[in-house]
Formats: C-alpha cells, sequence, structure tokens
C-alpha cells in the first residue's frame, strides 16, 4: 500500500485529528489511502512546542485518506488554514487534504522514504 513518511509530531497530530492537511512541497495525482510512517528522527522543537516528549519513530503508525491536494497561491488562504495544518509556509505551499484517519493497534517498524512509497515485508527494518 501506499505510504507517506511525516516526521513526529506531526503524524500523532494527524491520528489525534489536529491536523487534516498535511503540507509538502511537491504536488502529487495520488488519491486513496495511505499508511502514514513516522519518520526515524522526529522534529524535537516541534515535538516541545506541542508537549511531547516520546512518540513512535520509525514505524507505520496509521492509516489515512488523501482525498484532494490545495495548492495555497497566497498568505491569506494559508493563513485561513492554519487550524488544519498548523504549520508555517515554509513547509511547502501544497496541503495534501485527510480524512478517514485511523491509528494501527500496533505500529509496524519500517524504513522511511522520500515522497509516496509502497509498503511491503522487503520495506521492514
Amino acid at each position: 500500500m501506499k505510504t507517506l513518511s511525516i516526521k513526529q509530531p506531526w503524524a500523532e497530530l494527524i491520528l489525534q485529528g489536529k491536523k487534516t492537511i498535511e503540507l509538502r512541497s511537491w504536488n502529487t495525482k495520488f488519491r486513496g489511502e495511505f499508511f502514514i510512517h513516522a519518520s526515524l528522527a522526529p522534529d524535537k522543537r516541534i515535538m516541545q512546542h506541542f508537549g511531547f516528549s516520546d512518540l513512535p519513530c520509525g514505524a507505520i503508525v496509521g492509516k489515512a485518506v488523501l482525498i484532494d491536494v490545495k495548492k495555497y497561491e497566497n498568505k491569506e488562504d494559508f493563513s485561513l488554514d492554519q487550524n488544519k495544518h498548523q504549520a508555517t509556509s515554509d513547509f511547502g505551499e501544497y496541503g495534501f487534504i485527510l480524512e478517514n484517519v485511523s491509528r494501527l493497534e500496533t505500529p509496524i517498524i519500517a524504513k522511511g522514504k522520500l515522497g509516496f512509497w509502497n509498503f511491503n515485508d522487503n520495506s521492514k527494518i
């Protein structure tokens, strides 16, 4: 299944429903269900900002459905969605709109990759 690596705590915020738009600097034509992979290296500054100290990393932690991609043409549109993406424009101008997010009961240890990638048993560490 398609998989997207996302740094912690962004992956956790998606799983908690506090982040419904994932920002990227690149666009995609992909739409559909995908695994959420928590990257091996968390963003420690952002973890602290949101009050997290320990989150799973280097593992598939959930699933979501990418229903659309929104391109932010200006700062006003970007600011209107601040409560949905929780980030600054440094993270990218493309907003991946997510729905039907669910957490896996047990994370699956796996190596991450850039962009959307296909998870299979060969992807495991």
